[in-house]
């Protein structure tokens, strides 16, 4: 915003000030209106390195680090596409090594300070399926939220079976998530959620995480509290004989970076 402060002028000098400060101030109006203006299509992308990728509470990765990487397209209509994808562990995954998401939806403002979001969400993980059943982990869920200020609850359904359970679809996530700018460019957040499988209802549990992540311009760093109430926390042994409890709460680290 240009402003301009001038006292003790008389006559034509003052007249011609109140002249050129109306034209910037005009001049200024317009480039604020140009700066509000949402482009029309965009493109980003996101890179990040993890000590351990937590999905809904639970090792991906026989809790090692994961390399995860995606693009999305978004419309000023408020309609969006992506792709993230993640490197995942054959010992959670058998024969599996990459989680490939695909997802579509359509955002938009009930209010000002209210916005919603639908879509639908592939979770695709090529070679890979389950040892017991025979069946691939591919899980397909449509999606829905609201979000007022720092507040977001959102709901998640399976419209296939739920990662190779066998009949669970219909599965449901419920989650409720917080993030709030405790300094600048620091967001301090909170999450918690619920799985319900369908028809397999001991394998229901709850999941929660606070986290604390900064921006220092060349890369976002954070550090994450991730646990579960499952019982057990979900033991896993790996192809090396090793057991890890999978579900187990951990702090998990992360850099990443948005472009």
């Amino acid at each position: 915003m240009f402003g301009f402060y001038f006292q003790n002028f008389k006559g034509n000098i003052m007249k011609k000030l109140i002249i050129a400060v109306a034209v910037m101030g005009a001049f200024a109006g317009s480039l604020a209106h140009a700066e509000d203006v949402i482009p029309e299509h965009s493109f980003t992308g996101n890179l990040s390195v993890v000590s351990d990728y937590r999905f809904r509470g639970v090792s991906q990765t026989f809790k090692q680090p994961a390399v995860q990487g995606g693009f999305d397209y978004a419309h000023s209509s408020g309609f969006y596409v992506g792709n993230w994808n993640s490197s995942v562990s054959g010992n959670s995954f058998t024969n599996g090594s990459i989680e490939m998401d695909l997802y579509g939806g359509y955002k938009f403002n009930i209010t000002p300070d209210v916005a919603a979001d639908v879509g639908v969400l592939y979770y695709y993980y090529p070679g890979a399926d389950n040892f017991a059943t025979g069946k691939k982990y591919n899980t397909t869920e449509v999606y829905g939220s609201i979000g007022y200020k720092w507040f977001t609850a959102k709901y998640s359904h399976t419209v296939s079976d739920f990662f190779a359970t066998p009949d669970s679809k219909g599965s449901g996530y419920l989650e409720l998530n917080a993030n709030f700018e405790v300094m600048d460019k620091t967001t301090l957040g909170f999450h918690v959620g619920h799985q319900k499988v369908r028809h397999n209802s001991a394998s229901d549990y709850t999941d929660y995480k606070v986290s604390l992540a900064r921006d220092f311009g060349f890369a976002t760093i954070g550090l994450a509290i991730i646990g579960t109430d499952i019982s057990g926390d979900a033991p896993v042994t790996g192809s090396n004989g090793k057991i890890k409890k999978t579900a187990g709460t951990t702090g998990v680290l992360s850099i990443s970076k948005a472009f």
